[in-house]
This record gives C-alpha cells, structure tokens and sequence, in this order.
C-alpha cells in the first residue's frame, strides 16, 4: 500500500471515531480525533490509563495550533522554530479539544510535528490527533513498531502500514510547561 492510501483509511478511520497506530515524529503512537470524546475516552482504556492523565496532540502547523490554544505566548512561536529535536509544549486555556484530553487545569500538551508522515496525517485529517504511546500504562515504551505488543495491536481499529520496517530506537519527546507570561518550566529533557 502506497503511503497516500495509507494516510488516507487512517483518516478515515479518525472520522468514523476510531483508533489508530501510527508513525510520530517521535515513537510510535496511539490516535484518534482530539476533538472527540468518545474516541478520546477508548484511547484511554486500550492504555489501562487513568483519564487524570492528560494526552498530548499533534497538530501541523502555527496556524492549526492557534485553533486549539486560546492564547499562544510569543515565545513559544520561537521554541517551535528552533527546536533541535521534537518538542511538546503544555499551554494553558485549551479550546476546541475533547475534554477529557486536557489536564484538570484545562492545559494541553501540543506537538507541532515536522515529521513527514505525521505531519501529512495531521494536515489531510484537518484537526488535532492524539498522540500517546503505544504501549499500555505503566509497560515500557515501544522504541520501534516491533516493540508494540499484540494487546495495543489487536485493540485498535487501523495500523499504519508506513514505516513499519524502521529499526531506528526513537525517543519521547522533550516537554516543557509554557506559562501565558512566557515563564518556561522543563517537564522532560
């Protein structure tokens, strides 16, 4: 299956509410459409995870985060930009997310994704996509598709075809908090 066809069903998928296994920027990830509870809420039990526990999304591009962030600060435009490696940004003052994505704060963590894949994912889909590792709570996190375990597999609705055969060992995100005054606080390096 050519990648278009690929990104295509999963779309599909993420519009019908279901779930899907994909390529990241950074791991391989859990998705489904950030803006839909119920989809948000399976997401959740395929990772025996407490929905205290906030989810992260990718988005596209700039423009597509303001559409989640009720104000983005001016620096956070610049962290973005020059990011060496991917990066995960919780802002405050969520909007237009599925609710039980957020914190209890009402924060998000967005991940504006450059990768290839993710990105054209997050672009043809038209909204946010979750994006939370493929593994169940607690388990250790999957460095390559080979690491899924059958449970995360056979509890989704669609597996990405795409990239399937990389053996490269991706890593997590780097996350940092961003306060609406600019103040930074550094979650995971």
């Amino acid at each position: 299956m050519n990648r278009e066809e690929d990104i295509r069903q999963a779309v599909e998928v993420m519009r019908r509410g279901g779930v899907i296994l994909y390529p990241t920027d950074t791991i391989w990830g859990i998705g489904c459409d950030a803006t839909n509870e119920e989809a948000v809420r399976r997401v959740y039990d395929i990772k025996k995870r407490d929905d205290s526990k906030a989810l992260i999304c990718l988005v596209d591009s700039d423009h597509r985060l303001q559409r989640y962030v009720s104000d983005v600060p001016n620096v956070a435009w610049d962290l973005i930009e020059y990011a060496t490696r991917p990066l995960t940004i919780i802002f405050d003052k969520a909007k237009n997310l599925a609710p039980n994505l957020l914190a209890e704060d009402s924060s998000v963590g967005i991940r504006v994704t450059r990768e290839e894949f993710s990105r054209e994912l997050c672009y043809r889909f038209q909204k946010a996509v979750v994006s939370t590792s493929a593994n169940v709570s607690g388990e250790p996190s999957p460095a390559c598709f080979d690491d899924i375990s059958d449970e995360i597999k056979n509890a989704v609705d669609y597996i990405v075809q795409s990239r399937r055969k990389e053996k490269t060992k991706a890593a997590p995100s780097s996350i940092i908090k961003l306060r609406p005054d600019g103040e930074v606080t550094i979650i995971r390096k």
